[in-house]
């Protein structure tokens, strides 16, 4: 005789996302297509949130079925021993790229009673159609009798089964509003970079276009940025185009779209299509440089043609948000190799310039020959290089500290200006390196204030370049543009309040309604944004606050001769 739903095993499929507004498509995937063959629920937390909370809640369940990657498996595998604490008979199930390989060491964990491997629909479905008895179902592992037990097969499901299927129909439509959403194309990788696991799946396998468009309008409804998970998604012109052509006709207002793109492959038709129709700020770029060294590239299966790839970018920055990302560690790079690659990729200026430290992701092919150029990793996740042949560990360190410069000075938007004054002018890599060892000795990069920010950059500014008037004078400029709110003259900037009242009433400049900063500047503004380059001519920058806004800047070409 059947049971009845009631008397079915309570199963739970969770995970811990990095931050609140993000969302796990993968137990979503997972609900939709198993809610009518079991008891089955599902939940999200974050890893912010106290383990035992989570484990309270989870132990009222009779299986509770986690999502692992790098960044919560630490959490997830502390919350699942308490599980166990509160109630021993409560079984454990782990799943996702975290555990995919590599897992024998988790297995034996008292606390985890199974683990699936790879794709999880088809070993997924099994195991909730055969629980308890869970013998023989392919990339499951589990323990019987006090052994490990695990049958491999590859196999890999069907996506053309999620046609007509909305994974986030479970929602509160009000939720989708404030959180990031992901949506998958596609699955599979064409290339094959040895530090990815996505190079492990050649074969790529699309979901029907009408299902796409379906759950793309769902989102573009209830929800506000919408983030691709295709690795290349501009792999097919005609499909690109199509779902851009889509996303023009029915996006809503707030709408910001987020896709991973191979920049050197991107086909004519698509940079006429966004050059043309795409709104700014609609579409934003992310896109993987890693290294600029080709020979590093090589020595990774990976192929890149920078040439093309910054052309490309070129051609659509006026259109396109650009997240560009940098790779710290592969073979073959050295010190002077990243300072190159890096220099380059920045002078591209792209809004968020991403410098990640290489992780030996298990499953990847730079993990298995680690040893092969003398790399050593932190044993933890995420995995990240230590040193190797070719980056010392005080290298590195040095490198993270001009990439926690980076990350507050350029993609903070704090010191825009002046730090493309100095790409121009001077080695950025050395400047940013520098500012980071004077920030470390100065200051805590992990707590610090607004104030704290400017005022380590101003200082280090003192020595650099002999005094600069440029540097000073673009670092007056960020420091007033920053905020909404007119900030105190900390550093004796602008013009005294006398001379500066008196330019507003020259100027008849409305300051019942607006607060005002003039800036004294020997270089003209409006030749610099054009060209990036200094023209020298002395005048004045006017900046305008009206508190809600970004400030405003008027700039008054040789304003003494005016005035005279």
């Amino acid at each position: 005789m059947s049971l009845s739903y009631m008397e079915l095993p309570k199963i739970l499929l969770t995970t811990l996302n990095a931050k609140y507004i993000h969302m796990n498509l993968a137990i979503r995937i997972l609900f939709d297509l198993n809610k009518d063959r079991a008891n089955l629920s599902w939940k999200e937390f974050t890893i912010k949130m106290p383990a035992d909370e989570i484990a309270a809640y989870c132990k009222e369940f009779d299986v509770v079925c986690f999502s692992c990657y790098i960044w919560n498996i630490t959490e997830t595998l502390e919350v699942t021993r308490i599980i166990k604490e509160y109630n021993p008979e409560t079984k454990i199930l782990l799943g996702g790229p975290e555990v995919s390989y590599e897992w024998q060491g988790i297995i034996d964990q008292d606390h985890i009673d199974y683990i699936i491997t790879g794709e999880g629909e088809i070993p997924f479905e099994k195991f909730l159609t055969n629980y308890p008895n869970v013998n023989n179902i392919h990339n499951l592992v589990y323990k019987e009798n006090g052994q490990v037990c695990y049958s491999e097969k590859t196999e890999q499901f069907d996506i053309k089964l999620l046609a007509d299927r909305n994974p986030y129909q479970y929602d509160l439509a009000s939720d989708l509003s404030h959180k990031v959403s992901y949506i998958e194309t596609s699955r599979g990788c064409p290339y094959k970079c040895e530090f990815c696991l996505a190079s492990l799946d050649n074969r790529m396998r699309y979901l029907p276009m009408e299902t796409i468009k379906q759950n793309l309008l769902y989102l573009m409804e209830h929800g506000r940025t919408i983030k691709f998970l295709d690795r290349t998604f501009n792999i097919k012109r005609e499909f690109t185009l199509e779902l851009f052509q889509f996303i023009l006709d029915n996006h809503r207002p707030g709408n910001v779209f987020q896709f991973e793109i191979t920049a050197d492959i991107v086909h004519p038709d698509i940079i006429k299509f966004v050059n043309e129709k795409v709104p700014p700020g609609l579409f934003r770029f992310e896109i993987g440089i890693q290294t600029v060294n080709q020979a590093s590239n090589l020595e990774v299966s990976r192929k890149q043609n920078f040439e093309k790839t910054s052309s490309i970018i070129k051609q659509l920055d006026e259109r396109i948000e650009m997240h560009l990302d940098l790779i710290v560690g592969l073979p073959l790079e050295y010190m002077d190799d990243l300072k190159f690659s890096f220099e380059s990729t920045f002078k591209l200026y792209p809004p968020e310039l991403q410098l990640g430290f290489l992780k030996f992701l298990k499953g990847t092919p730079v993990r298995q020959k680690y040893e092969q150029y003398g790399y050593v990793f932190d044993p933890n996740p995420p995995y990240q290089i230590i040193k190797s042949d070719f980056l010392s560990e005080e290298d590195l360190h040095r490198i993270t500290l001009m990439e926690n410069a980076l990350e507050i000075y350029w993609n903070k938007k704090r010191c825009a200006h002046l730090l493309k004054y100095i790409s121009e002018n001077f080695s950025i890599f050395d400047y940013l390196m520098t500012l980071g060892g004077h920030f470390e000795k100065h200051y805590d990069f992990h707590r610090h204030s607004l104030n704290d920010i400017f005022n380590a950059i101003y200082d280090f500014n003192q020595s650099y370049a002999d005094n600069n008037e440029y540097i000073k004078e673009f670092f007056a400029i960020d420091y007033y543009l920053y905020s909404k709110q007119r900030p105190k003259d900390l550093y004796g900037l602008e013009l005294e309040k006398s001379e500066r009242n008196n330019w507003i009433e020259i100027l008849k400049l409305n300051h019942q309604k607006y607060r005002f900063t003039i800036l004294p500047i020997s270089f003209d503004w409006n030749f610099w944004l054009e060209s990036g380059c200094v023209f020298p001519e002395k005048g004045y920058l006017i900046i305008k606050y009206d508190g809600r806004t970004q400030p405003e800047v008027v700039y008054y070409k040789n304003q003494l001769a005016i005035a005279n």
